[in-house]
């Protein structure tokens, strides 16, 4: 790295300041200096780049898109340095972990398993997002995320540590003594998926198949998805890992199964763990050696 071809920090700085708030004034209030500082220092930064970063119209401002492309590598840049100093300085050991995942996992495998992580670490604070959404992870907010698939996020982290197939299952009592032979054989029934998915439609694309739209499918949270097919009202798509009380009650028939290399997977940022995250990681890999 070329240190001397780098622009001046103050200059970076202010500039990211800028690019995050939208305002010169709430910049300078933001890096304790006047509205005045911030804008010398934004065109410090444009002389010693010789590009445009701000496209202005009279005292209005924006991002040019050269400028985006810096902002958001100052935002990462400044977000990791943040991130590392507070770890390593234990100042960040306060702020409550944040954990994104899906209803099902949360529900299904997560809370019946965290007294024992409570028990172990009663001072660390938690907060589950139970979303079937990819939340960002980024410095200050949310820490992890354990996501169902086949572990490519590009530039995160992923560390697989529960393995589950794709199930499809349905209620003994809705297939009755009906042959169910083909994927092609499901066509006629109604379909139950997670909300913010769409394995079901997926699944009958890998064969090729139209799924008939006169019967619908119904999306709706996991842990209401799973007792819906209980109650026999449609077919489910699901990993198998949440099915497995159920299929071994005989309260649900699995009717076909993806056995590609797929499964729930634990994702980080690169860099240092703060010690919350340390702790919990170390609990979630023994609780799924378990399972």
């Amino acid at each position: 790295m070329d240190w001397h071809r780098l622009p001046p920090l103050s200059a970076l700085r202010a500039f990211a300041a800028y690019a995050r708030s939208g305002s010169v004034s709430t910049a300078g209030a933001a890096l304790n200096v006047s509205h005045a500082a911030i804008s010398q220092q934004l065109r410090v930064l444009e002389k010693h780049m010789g590009i445009a970063l701000l496209e202005r119209r009279g005292r209005r401002m924006s991002l040019t898109p050269d400028g985006e492309i810096l902002a958001r590598a100052l935002d990462e840049g400044f977000g990791q340095i943040s991130a590392a100093v507070e770890a390593l300085t234990g100042a960040d050991a306060e702020r409550a972990l944040q954990l994104s995942t899906t209803p099902t996992f949360a529900s299904a495998w997560l809370l019946p398993r965290m007294a024992s992580f409570r028990a172990a670490h009663p001072a660390i604070s938690l907060m589950i997002d139970p979303s079937a959404d990819l939340r960002p992870l980024s410095p200050g907010g949310i820490d992890m995320a354990l996501r169902y698939g086949n572990g490519d996020w590009p530039g995160l982290e992923a560390e697989l540590f529960v393995r589950s197939p794709i199930a499809i299952v349905a209620a003994p009592g809705l297939i009755d003594d009906r042959r169910i032979d083909t994927p092609a054989d499901l066509q006629g029934f109604h379909w139950l998926q997670e909300f913010g998915t769409n394995e079901a439609t997926s699944w009958f694309a890998q064969y090729g198949i139209e799924r008939d739209s006169g019967l619908g499918y119904t999306s709706l949270p996991g842990n209401l998805m799973l007792e819906a097919a209980r109650q026999g009202q449609g077919i489910a798509i699901l990993a198998r890992v949440f099915a497995e009380p159920d299929i071994a009650a005989g309260r649900l028939r699995v009717l076909f199964e993806d056995t590609r290399s797929k499964g729930y997977w634990i994702v980080t940022r690169p860099g240092v763990a703060r010690p919350p995250l340390k702790a919990f990681l170390t609990w979630l890999r023994r609780e799924a050696a378990k399972t």
